[in-house]
């Protein structure tokens, strides 16, 4: 078997075609070089350089060869260079979870940050719902969480990153959808709406119910979506109204359309999370980049 330290001196001698200046390229002296490549010929049974007063040569099994080498050399210094950033932390695999809304605008910034500055480092990614979040990341099935954490967690720690506001999504055919001024939710009291069940996000849904309430109304809810993405289409075959946040709105134009709410209607904050004490460099520096992107979005 080819040692990289045999393959290192003969692409040296292989790029140079002069022992004397691949010896000094190696930072060793002529003679013990010349016995490497002369042990390596045997050990490999063939030729691989013609050799003359005036000149070095390759033969063709030589060039053949210097590719080959030069494959394991690069292979080589990867695997020290991979060995090296996982030492200092920047390398390995980071499990990450997040709410259906942080994937149309956070995450997908922050992960083309991180990702670009550690490249060595494998993501594990699974969208999820607030309620679950805790409880995966104290079970260690996840690094981080992207939640909408209203309060405190024994054994977590909250990384606030932005507050989203909720929106009105239309048909493009509701009287509403016809003015830019924004709605007063309380004129959608006798829609049909499109609703989130409680058993798929019990957060996300309480929050809808709140704002309904506090515009004085129950909603009617009459179709039923399974993220918030299905809602949106459901909107957009023109069933019914609903509330999404308004980071969740990506382009418009498939059959709905999107209002303000004429009083504001803030979400639970966007927060990152993590278990207490976290001192990972990975899971640090991905905190170092959410905190950055939402800072500047």
């Amino acid at each position: 078997m080819i040692e990289v330290r045999q393959a290192r001196y003969f692409v040296a001698v292989a790029e140079e075609l002069h022992f004397g200046r691949a010896a000094e390229r190696l930072n060793m002296s002529q003679p013990p070089l010349s016995q490497a490549i002369l042990q390596l010929e045997r050990q490999l049974g063939t030729s691989l350089l013609t050799r003359s007063s005036r000149s070095v040569l390759l033969t063709d099994a030589g060039t053949l060869f210097l590719e080959e080498c030069r494959l394991l050399v690069q292979a080589s210094q990867r695997a020290q260079d991979v060995a090296a950033r996982a030492i200092s932390g920047m390398a390995g695999t980071l499990r990450i979870g997040a709410v259906t809304s942080a994937f149309n605008s956070l995450l997908p910034a922050v992960l083309n940050r991180f990702t670009g500055d550690w490249p060595d480092v494998e993501l594990e990614v699974a969208e999820i719902d607030t309620h679950h979040g805790p409880d995966r990341l104290l079970r260690r099935e996840l690094d981080v969480a992207i939640i909408r954490q209203a309060g405190a967690n024994k054994g977590l720690t909250s990384v606030p990153l932005r507050r989203d506001r909720f929106v009105v999504a239309l048909p493009e055919t509701h009287a509403a959808a016809a003015s830019e001024t924004p709605v007063d939710l309380a004129e959608l009291r006798d829609d049909a709406w499109v609703w989130l069940p409680r058993a798929i996000s019990p957060d996300y849904h309480d929050e809808m119910v709140a704002a309904c309430r506090k515009a004085g109304f129950s909603p009617q809810a009459k179709h039923f979506a399974n993220s918030i993405h299905s809602q949106l289409a459901m909107v957009g075959c023109g069933l019914g109204v609903t509330l999404a946040p308004n980071s969740s709105i990506g382009p418009t134009g498939q059959g709905f359309v999107v209002r303000d709410l004429a009083e504001r209607v803030d979400l639970v904050e966007l927060s990152l999370v993590i278990r207490d004490g976290a001192s990972e460099t990975i899971t640090r520096h991905f905190i170092q980049c959410a905190r950055d992107i939402a800072q500047s979005s």
